[in-house]
């Protein structure tokens, strides 16, 4: 999940594959993309995505773009132990998520959407506080970089409720939190 959008959006661990979805983006993730943007009400973001996002969006000022729209208009809550000045239109920061998630939450009658946030993601997936999963999953092996699903303590099924394949070959899928985790053997008893 690094730097998805170009070599110099998060370079860190001297990652060498910025850019990666760009070659794969197309109208059917566009189309995925307004979707998903449509729902939403507020975005809660790590500091690190507050910073690639805040250097580019407020930049895309066409009234039509419903991503820069959202992403410019709407509430972004910024997780943040160490920052507190967020000069980005309507961000606040959040020191303790944990604490403060469900207060934020009852604020919107929408979604509060997570969109990269790799640090962030992996304390909410830890506190299974993910009610729904949007992935892309796309036909590339980089070998390094972060990962959504990268360490955490307690392993958790995932129901499918909706997917669909693209032109470019990539997969996309949409998963809610199964009621428990299970396995088995195929070894004879």
């Amino acid at each position: 999940m690094q730097a998805p959008g170009g070599p110099n959006e998060d370079p860190s661990n001297d990652f060498p594959h910025g850019g990666w979805l760009v070659p794969l983006f197309d109208a059917d993730m566009g189309a995925i993309m307004l979707d998903i943007f449509s729902r939403a009400s507020a975005f809660l973001i790590g500091r690190g995505t507050y910073d690639i996002f805040s250097a580019h969006w407020p930049k895309v000022t066409d009234p039509g773009d419903l991503v820069a729209g959202k992403l410019n208009s709407l509430p972004k809550f910024v997780a943040s132990n160490t920052r507190n000045d967020f000069t980005w239109n309507n961000s606040k920061q959040v020191a303790d998520v944990l604490g403060e998630l469900e207060s934020i939450k009852s604020q919107f009658t929408g979604e509060l959407q997570v969109h990269g946030s790799h640090g962030l993601a992996q304390t909410l997936i830890e506190h299974k506080l993910i009610e729904e999963y949007r992935l892309f999953v796309c036909p590339v092996a980089l070998g390094q970089g972060k990962r959504l699903f990268h360490s955490f303590n307690s392993p958790a099924g995932l129901h499918l409720t909706g997917a669909r394949s693209m032109r470019s070959g990539v997969i996309y899928s949409v998963y809610r939190p199964a009621s428990a985790f299970k396995t088995g053997s195929f070894g004879f008893e």
